[in-house]
């Protein structure tokens, strides 16, 4: 795939609307055939999110969390159940993949073109993004000039671009190094605030998604499905040295050891 931000029309669904919740998922099951036999990915998943919540998904490899956000985008076909996304969607994944032969701003006026911004604006409309994510002056360098963290940067400039209301993000930021990651940790969580976005997170890393989220769903092994779920009262914003963070951190992976068996 040449981006990594993909942007679906208005209502996408497999299913019913429903006007409570921005995201709803109800008892979705996936399976790929795998040599000569169905593959169960996902098995009876249920989920709700609210409008304008910052909930965070996390699982060991293979829990069918990434799939789950491909069947949400409209990637995938579920096998049975159904989900519902109300209003426009976006999907970041884990890599940048940003066009190479364009700058960091030619990256965000296309999505802005994709999405059918008159030219006139492009320019000062993705300046204003990349001022929005900390990269003002960087408009003009091209992708090999930028570090990863900048690139996931653009990255999320590109998506806000897309003036999606749910943004699905999967392992954004599980390439980076720590101090890169805390960063852009801070810079999503001050563009969720302003903006009012509805986000689903996806990781393997309890902390981040302490870190990061107002409930945290643990998806049992495969076949995932949603088998804990665990409210963050913490104020905000957090450290991830926090030692209250660590300690529901730790009681999450505590709990997804259990799920393998560990």
């Amino acid at each position: 795939m040449s981006s990594n931000i993909l942007q679906l029309g208005d209502g996408h669904a497999h299913g019913v609307d429903s006007e409570d919740h921005s995201l709803s998922v109800e008892r979705l099951s996936m399976a790929f055939p795998h040599e000569g036999r169905l593959l169960v990915a996902l098995e009876g998943v249920s989920l709700e999110v609210e409008q304008g919540e910052l909930v965070c998904i996390v699982g060991a490899s293979g829990s069918g969390k990434s799939t789950l956000l491909n069947i949400l985008a409209g990637l995938d076909e579920p096998t049975s159940g159904r989900g519902h996304v109300h209003g426009r969607v976006a999907l970041m994944f884990q890599e940048a993949a940003l066009l190479p032969w364009l700058t960091a701003a030619g990256n965000v006026e296309l999505a802005l073109e994709l999405r059918g911004v008159k030219r006139s604006e492009r320019r000062d409309v993705a300046r204003e993004l990349l001022n929005r994510v900390h990269l003002n002056g960087f408009e003009k360098r091209l992708p090999h000039e930028l570090s990863g963290g900048m690139k996931q940067r653009v990255a999320l400039a590109r998506a806000l671009a897309q003036d999606a209301d749910v943004l699905l993000m999967d392992e954004p930021f599980g390439a980076l190094d720590a101090i890169t990651r805390d960063r852009l940790h801070e810079e999503l969580e001050r563009i969720w605030t302003e903006t009012g976005l509805t986000i689903l997170f996806v990781t393997h890393n309890a902390r981040e998604a302490v870190r990061l989220g107002d409930r945290v769903l643990v998806f049992t092994s495969r076949p995932g499905r949603v088998g804990h779920e665990v409210k963050v009262n913490l104020p905000r914003p957090r450290s991830l040295d926090s030692p209250e963070l660590a300690v529901i951190a730790g009681r999450i992976t505590d709990r997804l050891k259990h799920e393998m068996g560990v």
